[in-house]
This record gives C-alpha cells, sequence and structure tokens, in this order.
C-alpha cells in the first residue's frame, strides 16, 4: 500500500490539490467539515487522480481532522510534480 500525508483545507473557492516540498499533498476542497461531506469530497478527488475506484482509497487516521493519512493501492503511479 502507498500512504500520502495530506491536509485538507475545507470551505476553499476552488478545489486544487499540490504536492509541497515536505511530500505533504494540500488538498482544497470546497465541501464543509460536516457530516464527512469533505471526507466524501477527498476521496472522490483522489479517487479521480490517481485513476482507481472509490472503494480502493482509505482514510487511516484524521477522519475529524485536517491532516490525513491516506492508503492507496500498490498499483498507484504518483509522480513527482
Amino acid at each position: 500500500m502507498v500512504v500520502l500525508h495530506v491536509k485538507v483545507k475545507p470551505n476553499s473557492k476552488q478545489q486544487s490539490m499540490v504536492k509541497n516540498e515536505e511530500g505533504t499533498y494540500i488538498i482544497h476542497l470546497k465541501s464543509p467539515p460536516i457530516d464527512g461531506k469533505a471526507n466524501q469530497e477527498l476521496i472522490k478527488i483522489l479517487a479521480k487522480q490517481f485513476n482507481i475506484p472509490k472503494s480502493q482509497v482509505s482514510i487511516k487516521s484524521g477522519l475529524s481532522s485536517k491532516n490525513k493519512l491516506i492508503e492507496l493501492p500498490d498499483s498507484c503511479i504518483i509522480s513527482e510534480n
């Protein structure tokens, strides 16, 4: 499995995903952090970005935090840009 360190910023005006110099992904989400809406949007974005089913994206820690650990299958190709 591939583990990503992610920092989410809910309630953003635009969706975006950027990898910083420490290797953490900063992901701006439009959804509010209410009733799991931001987590659902995060899973949808990551599944689309890495071309995998949403069922293969797993939030391992940080369900109610802005800092999260996300687990993806080994078959994901993660570019360094």
